[in-house]
């Protein structure tokens, strides 16, 4: 007997997209499903978010979105990446410069919302610091 009609969930129908790399993970098109969760530490609490990042990983975690709400976190964010099993998504909110120094940071995403941080230019300003850092 199928448990399908039981658990309709383990039949997962993916629409098509292209496959992009987030650091060493691929996702999306015919990559693996990957597992991504998010930190709930202060980011400028390294230790604590390195240790976190380590438990999320060590459960089976892919990639890893950590907050940069502020200029702190974007300095601690350069640590936490090098000490990082895993990608890093930076998740940039209100503030275009954060992604700008997320990217700098090696950040291997960045989790944007065009619409909150502001103009045209300043998201282009994030794109190309986005591309220009990898």
């Amino acid at each position: 007997m199928s448990l399908n009609h039981i658990r309709p969930w383990r039949n997962i129908y993916r629409r098509k997209s292209r496959q992009i790399m987030v650091g060493s993970v691929p996702v999306g098109g015919d990559a693996p499903i990957t597992v991504q969760t998010m930190t709930n530490t202060l980011t400028t609490d390294v230790a604590g978010t390195v240790s976190q990042i380590q438990a999320c990983a060590d459960a089976g975690a892919d990639i890893v979105r950590v907050s940069v709400p502020d200029e702190a976190s974007s300095k601690a964010l350069k640590e936490i990446v090098r000490e990082s099993p895993v990608p890093i998504v930076a998740d940039i909110h209100f503030h275009y410069k954060r992604g700008i120094e997320a990217a700098e940071a090696g950040a291997a995403c960045l989790r944007i919302n065009p619409g909150n941080i502001g103009s045209q230019e300043r998201v282009r300003e994030v794109i190309k610091a986005a591309r220009d850092y990898g």
